[in-house]
């Protein structure tokens, strides 16, 4: 039986294959960024060629192209993109954090925000900690962010509420 983790890079796409012998399997093909499937295809594709698919109990899937978006370090063709959060909160995803590789840099160069801000939609509502309503979501808040989210034609969308 195989354990097999499946990790999608900027740049390659790694199938790791353990088997309950202590046998690894290692296959490594390129990431195509502008569809990230294909590695995955491609590198079960090359698995299948030597092992049974019967023989799979476990698949577990992770990737960093998120994370090196998030971080500048990719120039993905990202879908347009709006984000609609708790009111008061929509540069949070914005605004600068002392924990940054070049604290000391004067000329740091802030990567590229990943949602404009004009794409970023505000709602008032507020959930505590331990789950109580402090202000009830507002239908209306959230029927004028849909109507703009349409009207600006975005394609994807990201809802974060506190």
């Amino acid at each position: 039986m195989f354990r097999i983790g499946v990790d999608i890079g900027g740049t390659f796409t790694d199938l790791v294959a353990l088997k309950d012998t202590g046998e690894i399997v290692n296959i490594k093909v390129p990431t195509t960024p502008k569809n990230p499937s294909i590695g995955v295809i491609d590198s079960f594709r090359r698995f299948i060629k030597d092992s049974d698919p019967k023989d799979v109990e476990l698949i577990v899937h992770a990737t960093t192209i998120a994370t090196n978006a998030l971080l500048g370090q990719a120039e993905l063709n990202l879908p347009k993109t709006a984000l609609i959060t708790t009111y008061g909160f929509k540069d949070v995803i914005e605004i600068g954090r002392q924990r940054r590789a070049e604290l000391y840099n004067l000329f740091f160069k802030k990567p590229k925000q990943l949602i404009p801000r004009k794409y970023r939609f505000e709602v008032r509502e507020r959930v505590d900690a331990r789950g109580n309503i402090v202000e009830p979501l507002n239908v209306d808040d959230v029927r004028s962010a849909i109507d703009r989210v349409r009207s600006e034609g975005i394609e994807a969308l990201a809802i974060c509420f506190l």
